[in-house]
């Protein structure tokens, strides 16, 4: 993969670009294989989400991630090459793609920058394969794994923000034409400068009711489950609970994107979309790994409970979740997954102290783990090695996975699943699906879910599963 950094500060307009394009389009000939053409260029500080707005078509695939608390964000348009795979070997075949992809870029323009570079978005569903005990079709629009290279990426962090345009270069490609393509599109995202995000219309507040028929049937699962649990079946399982609420009105994800990332900016707030007007948009707290340099961040995230309306009932709360002994056995679970499978990667993890992580209505037990990566590593090895986590399946893993397909009435589709990206020198974040929504038109269908170990109660779990479903809700109205 060649690069070929250019520190003109309009890449574009550099003769000494059309040339090198003229190499690029010289290779693709020779070896009768199509290579891929990756600028980076720094642009005005602008909001991606801004810039997914003005762009945003209902059948138009697209990947949105942002971290405000970190001041990350990045929207990314359109495919330049995808691919989507099942089966039990998704993420080994997921990596032969990235790799082959990365093979034929040719990468130019400002390298430095944050985010610059050619990145490749994936998702993945909670199972490696459709889901049809219950011939639930809503989620049918998600392949076990869908993975592409966007045709435009704009990003920022702090006050640094980037465009990122890939584009496929072969014996009939015009690169004059590519280059004004180009240089249009910075124009458009230099007017974008004077321009905010459309504010959304006032709706009234959704009275969301829950159906009783799934309510009764998500407590009687989760006393199902206890009762496997008292007989030693397992330890820990996850109970997934959807419900679809129907709205007066469209549904709008960059409404609701920019809802959430002001009211959860602790958290990860994300929207993708393959078309066919479905997205999938949540808030996640629970970061599946983040990799920068070589080094290797995860979180083991479980146990929770709500936050206080003063301080002293937030402190209490806060006391109370430190001292229960059910949810530190559900938190240590956790913990105990993730260095288990790290260590059998031949990494050393090392576990930082247990710590409270405070959200806008619920606050969990936390423990930061890191580990040194050896350069041979890939992102999917571990992203395939830690999925799913206990946090959201159980343990022991393969055995809660068999009772939640036994219990679950709904295809959980990307819900609880890994989706982020993986650039081409093996930096890498992957989040994992939680308090999210899939949303199509006036419909939406919300996700959430509770860990049931010894201890848990019925009406105890359904009630945190309703906690959940209000950062969606709040968001969506």
């Amino acid at each position: 993969m060649p690069v070929l950094p250019c520190h003109s500060a309009v890449v574009f307009a550099d003769q000494d670009l059309y040339t090198s394009l003229q190499e690029v389009q010289e290779t693709a000939i020779r070896s009768g294989c199509p290579q891929i053409v990756s600028i980076s260029q720094g642009i005005p500080n602008i909001d991606p989400l801004l810039f997914l707005q003005q762009h945003f078509s209902a059948n138009q695939p697209y990947f949105y991630w942002e971290k405000q608390q970190k001041g990350d964000a990045i929207a990314a348009l359109g495919q330049v090459q995808s691919c989507t795979i099942d089966g039990e070997d998704r993420f080994q075949r997921s990596q032969d793609f990235m790799n082959r992809c990365f093979q034929n870029v040719w990468q130019f323009g400002q390298l430095d920058l944050p985010f610059s570079g050619v990145h490749c978005f994936a998702s993945f569903t909670f199972r490696n394969s459709p889901f049809l005990l219950n011939l639930d079709r809503v989620n049918s629009l998600f392949a076990p794994a869908t993975l592409f290279l966007p045709e435009v990426q704009v990003s920022r962090q702090d006050q640094h923000s980037c465009l990122v345009v890939n584009c496929r270069v072969d014996g009939h490609s015009k690169l004059s034409g590519i280059l004004q393509a180009i240089e249009r599109l910075i124009h458009n995202i230099n007017n974008l400068t004077q321009l905010t995000l459309n504010s959304p219309k006032t709706h009234h507040k959704i009275a969301y009711q829950t159906n009783p028929k799934n309510d009764k049937a998500f407590k009687t699962a989760v006393q199902s489950v206890i009762n496997l649990i008292q007989d030693q079946e397992l330890q820990k399982i996850v109970l997934a609970y959807a419900t679809d609420v129907l709205y007066p009105y469209p549904l709008n994800p960059i409404h609701s994107l920019n809802h959430l990332r002001q009211n959860h900016p602790d958290c990860y707030v994300f929207s993708l979309s393959h078309g066919e007007n479905s997205q999938f948009i949540g808030a996640s707290p629970e970061r599946l790994i983040y990799i920068n340099d070589g080094t290797l961040e995860t979180d083991a995230l479980a146990g929770s409970a709500p936050r206080g309306k003063t301080p002293q009932d937030d402190q209490k709360l806060a006391q109370q979740l430190l001292n229960s002994e059910k949810e530190q056995r559900e938190h240590q679970a956790v913990s105990d997954y993730i260095t288990t499978k790290l260590s059998q990667l031949g990494l050393t993890p090392q576990r930082e102290t247990l710590q409270l992580l405070k959200l806008a209505n619920i606050q969990h037990l936390w423990t930061p783990i890191t580990a040194q990566l050896p350069p041979q590593l890939h992102p999917l090895e571990i992203v395939s090695q830690l999925h799913p986590t206990p946090a959201v399946a159980g343990v022991p893993t393969p055995v809660a996975c068999d009772y939640i397909q036994q219990y679950e009435t709904c295809d959980r589709g990307l819900y609880a699943a890994p989706l982020g990206w993986v650039d081409a020198t093996g930096n890498s974040e992957f989040i994992v699906g939680i308090r999210s929504a899939l949303i199509s038109g006036h419909h939406a269908r919300l996700y959430g879910g509770a860990g049931i170990v010894a201890g848990s109660d019925p009406e105890k779990e359904f009630a945190e599963i309703q906690l959940k479903l209000q950062t969606m809700l709040k968001a969506l109205e």
